[in-house]
């Protein structure tokens, strides 16, 4: 790591290895600046991984910019020729509107800043259509996601400014229910940001603010300023209320659904009769609860199980999507209060409590196919907004049944996807064919054949997506040649104008050649043949060069360019007989694939009902033999919105997001 600091108008430098320095502070030159340049590079025997990831830091530099209003910050990755610029003059007014863009919003944000004793606060709050509170808070810029004494203050003194306003006689007389802090929160977004001089942060993480003294501070000025507000602005303050009041209204009534529901023992009867399959052993870090699409998989599962430790709950159809409702209508679902009695956690402000949850697995089994896939995400929409912590404390997980059985003679296999089969198929394959390149004579067998396969494999898949997109296969392969890979070659009109020729020599015709201003670099438009493509036209320019799947095509081609020498000649392994001559290595890909299949029977299953018992057990739930995805969350901002997105009420952004990801659908059932 090197560090140069530029002080007082000089400059200062110094470099460190592995937590100790390795040379002594220097002076090295004179500047007008002011400020800190640091560059590292992660050490291979320290970290794992040492690949830095631009969309986990370009989303931390976003929130920075939100945080410390008008700073502007720049990131730019040279691997892959992207950058960003993020400035936000209105700060976090600015970040509580993104969060709130994919929302039906009840006012303007209400902004609020001042100091007490040398502690600066600041606070932007806004309210939208949404049943769900979204309250994000932060000290000295670091994410305080387990909150802390700040937001103690925010959340009563937010209840109380709301109480105080209604108290002077602006609450409706029919509402008998008292406005608690859960109603006050429904549908607000807020964000609370401080700057204080020595703070203590508590946890492992240092993700929970620990000063006490800030509590009374927020909790003074957020009152004093947000009931200055309310009064001042009638019409804001009467759509705050009435929103707290429905709130209210519909606690109260979530309330006598729970009670008139525990009164029939829905949410009681722990056995469920003819639903809940319980298992045996009574110690939560050891037991699993097995959420099942539908009663014929739910009867495999619950015959396949181990009844010491694995619980089965088969669920019946698509349960209610909780984004879109109340909490007192979810409570009327009769799926979701199966799953509520069955995890013993209670639920809503009021009664949840995760450390009364009855199993430390609970894990989504669904269909392979869309219905299972659009069952898996209600369910995943559940946990998410209703118990969260299931998630923070890795306690959710989804179950990864194959896809196909692979069976010759007595002997079965099971797939996961797609590529594992291939994978199968290759293996199987280079055991009796040897590849002959005609060129130079070089033998291609075992090993040595599933590796080039593999690669070739891989290169074939990432064309697949690319001609999907509307590029041509041969335009393709013809950038790959002449080396296209960055934007040294799309700036440089020579490069651009030698490219131009060779695709004309193809006999392609090429309508335009310019420099496109907003990307820097020259871009060149080819005219397809309609036989080939239903896109007259595309653009050989930024976005297919820095398209990951022309990248991939790339890396992919300087391993198999050794070999990719055409024609190839296949032969079985004695090498005796005629060979196969194959004149294009996508062609030799597809022969050996289907020569492969011969003699074995493959069945894709579409449901889990399509399993006994005991295939399901060894596939899916055997401890030994089974995959599961863990479920976590990486960026809260970015899961609210993809939940809001592919969830929500809104029908455009939805519509946008399929659009724009259309032809990234690996599965589609029609």
């Amino acid at each position: 790591m090197e560090v140069e600091v530029y002080s007082k108008g000089k400059i200062y430098y110094q470099t460190y290895e592995r937590g100790l320095k390795t040379s002594e502070l220097k002076e090295t030159g004179v500047t007008e600046k002011r400020g800190t340049r640091i560059h590292f590079v992660p050490d291979e025997q320290i970290f794992n991984v040492t690949e830095l990831s631009y969309d986990i830091l370009s989303r931390r530099l976003r929130e920075l910019a939100f945080l410390n209003k008008g700073i502007n910050i720049f990131i730019e990755d040279e691997r892959f020729d992207k950058s960003q610029s993020y400035c936000y003059e209105g700060g976090i007014v600015s970040f509580v509107e993104y969060l709130n863009k994919l929302h039906t919003v009840l006012h303007e944000p209400i902004f609020i800043e001042g100091y007490r004793n040398d502690v600066n606060i600041e606070v932007a709050i806004q309210y939208n259509g949404t049943y769900k509170e979204n309250i994000f808070s932060f000290a000295n810029n670091i994410n305080t996601v387990e909150g802390g004494f700040h937001l103690i203050g925010f959340k009563a003194a937010l209840t109380r400014s709301i109480n105080q306003y209604a108290t002077n006689g602006n609450l409706p007389k029919n509402l008998s229910a008292k406005i608690s802090g859960d109603d006050v929160r429904e549908g607000l977004t807020a964000i609370i940001s401080i700057r204080i001089k020595s703070p203590q942060f508590e946890g492992q993480t240092k993700t929970k603010l620990g000063n006490s003294e800030v509590k009374g501070l927020v909790e003074s000025l957020i009152n004093e300023k947000l009931s200055a507000f309310m009064e001042e602005n009638p019409a804001v303050s009467r759509k705050i209320m009435e929103k707290a009041v429905d709130a209210a209204r519909a606690r109260d009534a979530a309330k006598r659904a729970r009670d008139l529901a525990r009164n029939k023992g829905a949410l009681i009867d722990s056995t469920l009769p003819g639903k809940l399959a319980e298992c045996q052993i009574s110690d939560p870090a050891l037991r699993e609860l097995f959420l099942v699409e539908g009663d014929s998989a739910g009867g495999s599962a619950k015959q396949g199980r181990d009844r010491k430790f694995q619980a089965i709950l088969p669920l019946k159809g698509k349960i209610l999507n909780v984004e879109k409702a109340r909490f007192d209508k979810i409570l009327r679902s009769e799926e979701i209060k199966n799953i509520i009695t069955a995890l013993g956690t209670g639920v809503g402000k009021e009664e949840y409590d995760i450390d009364k949850i009855r199993y430390h697995k609970i894990i989504i089994m669904t269909d392979a196919d869309v219905d299972g896939s659009h069952i898996r995400t209600l369910l995943l929409t559940f946990f998410y907004r209703q118990m969260p912590e299931l998630v923070d404390k890795g306690y959710l997980y989804i179950a990864q049944p194959p896809l196909f059985k692979i069976g010759k003679g007595k002997r079965e296999s099971y797939m996961k996807d797609e590529n594992e089969l291939n994978d199968f198929i290759l293996k199987k394959i280079c055991e009796k064919k040897q590849v002959k390149i005609v060129h130079n004579g070089k033998i291609l067998s075992d090993h040595h054949l599933f590796i080039f396969l593999c690669n070739l494999s891989e290169y074939a898949s990432a064309m697949t997506k690319l001609e999907n997109r509307g590029f041509d296969p041969f335009v393709i392969e013809m950038l790959i040649k002449a080396d296209v890979q960055d934007k040294t070659f799309l700036q440089d009109r020579e490069k651009m104008g030698f490219l131009k020729e060779k695709i004309e020599a193809k006999g392609y015709v090429t309508e335009l050649l310019f420099w496109n201003e907003e990307d820097g670099m020259f871009e060149l438009i080819v005219k397809l043949p309609d036989k080939n493509n239903y896109r007259q036209t595309v653009a050989i320019g930024r976005g297919l060069i820095y398209a990951s799947d022309f990248q991939k095509c790339l890396i992919l081609n300087k391993k198999l360019e050794a070999d990719d020498i055409p024609p190839f000649e296949v032969y079985t392994n004695d090498l005796d007989g005629a060979p196969v001559v194959m004149e294009d290595k996508r062609l030799l890909l597809q022969y050996l694939l289907e020569d492969g299949k011969k003699g074995i029977n493959i069945q894709r299953y579409k449901g889990l009902g399509e399993m006994n018992p005991e295939q399901l057990w060894q596939t899916t739930m055997h401890p030994d033999k089974r995959n599961l995805l863990k479920v976590n969350v990486e960026d809260a901002v970015e899961s609210d919105e993809i939940f809001t997105i592919l969830m929500g009420d809104e029908v455009e952004p939805r519509r946008n997001f399929i659009q724009n990801n259309a032809l990234e659908v690996s599965m589609l059932d029609i």
